[in-house]
């Protein structure tokens, strides 16, 4: 007789759990794929995950403190200055002090970094799209259910790193 005093809805059961490993499994699959890859535009700035993240969030929110970054992409603040750092480097973003609190710093893109974002988003499509045959009978699809994954995980992510972050094996 099969347990099911753990399933509680649709989504519950070893079935289901194994169909969701393997989801999530593809996922990181598929995103390592598309970093290794790297791009065929020499104008393309490449960027670490984190800085990836950073200029992902600040193509929503163009001038946001760093605090509101680090809250919304589950980095640490000592960790998001040295990425800040980097990014500022690139030529990719800039600080500039809050006009509405002279003590506090805002983040906004610059040209170039829009720039970047877009040739790349670019290359990411061209890429997908080839892998995928061109076929998107099932885009909007994935992307509705890949929408909610990443949004109820940030919804839930642990507001404090007690436990170990997950590492790719």
């Amino acid at each position: 007789m099969e347990d099911q005093a753990h399933q509680t809805g649709p989504t519950a059961g070893p079935d289901h759990e194994q169909r969701w490993a393997e989801l999530a499994d593809l996922v990181l699959i598929i995103s390592r794929e598309i970093q290794f890859r790297g791009y065929t535009d020499e104008r393309a700035v490449p960027l670490s995950p984190s800085e990836g993240m950073v200029m992902r969030y600040l193509q929503r929110e163009p001038a946001t403190p760093p605090s509101r970054i680090a809250d919304a992409t589950g980095l640490q603040r000592t960790n998001l200055s040295t990425i800040l750092g980097g990014l500022e480097r690139k030529g990719l973003v800039e600080r500039h002090t809050d006009p509405g609190d002279g003590r506090g710093v805002t983040v906004h893109t610059t040209e170039h970094g829009r720039t970047n974002y877009a040739l790349v988003r670019r290359e990411w499509a061209t890429a997908v799209s080839a892998a995928a045959n061109h076929d998107t009978e099932h885009l909007d699809a994935a992307l509705a259910l890949l929408t909610a994954v990443e949004t109820g995980l940030a919804r839930t992510r642990p507001r404090n790193r007690a436990t170990r972050p997950a590492t790719e094996t």
